[in-house]
């Protein structure tokens, strides 16, 4: 069962679309839910193939801060980036991995996924949609967006060239929740 405030972290590498997914995952709350969302963001000063993480916060109610000490959904595409915020996770949070990339779980999260959303991105024919594979299990096992309004908000904020795509692995990412079981109660 989502609570309010969402306290979001997605991290992983750049490249990976992270920043992408929070603000794709924020606009919906926002413009599809009637929420409200803040967003942050940080990379490393490598850019592509540096860290980089996204933070979100959503809720029934106006936001006056845009950070939150304490996290209470996080989502892991790469093993670096685990490590350096997985302390920020509440105890009771909910722990969202790319077990690809993400092989050493150092802190033990009771309601932990295990996502090979790379894998399925490349399976679709392109890596780079694994975020959208990401976004697609939120919202089926986690019931944090609306499945038909991600859908809307993807195809309005990425190239044309690449919604087909995007949609696949959206589709992917709630097939893989859907036919596994995964959901969080």
């Amino acid at each position: 069962m989502i609570t309010y405030p969402q306290r979001v972290t997605l991290c992983g590498f750049g490249g990976q679309g992270i920043i992408l997914s929070a603000v794709i995952l924020g606009t919906t709350a926002v413009t599809k839910g009637d929420l409200y969302a803040v967003q942050t963001q940080s990379y490393g000063s490598e850019a592509r193939g540096g860290q980089c993480q996204a933070e979100l916060i959503i809720d029934k109610k106006e936001i006056n801060s845009p950070v939150a000490e304490k996290k209470n959904l996080m989502v892991a595409m790469f093993q670096t980036a685990y490590e350096k915020y997985i302390p920020t996770l509440e105890e009771d949070g909910v722990l969202v991995i790319d077990p690809d990339l993400v092989t050493d779980l150092t802190r033990p999260i009771e309601h932990t996924f295990k996502v090979p959303a790379t894998q399925i991105a490349v399976d679709l024919g392109n890596r780079m949609a694994a975020n959208m594979v990401m976004l697609g299990f939120l919202s089926e096992a986690l019931g944090v967006i609306g499945h038909e309004d991600l859908l809307d908000v993807v195809k309005d904020n990425v190239n044309s060239r690449f919604v087909e795509l995007n949609f696949k692995a959206v589709e992917a990412g709630a097939a893989y929740a859907k036919e596994r079981g995964l959901y969080y109660k």
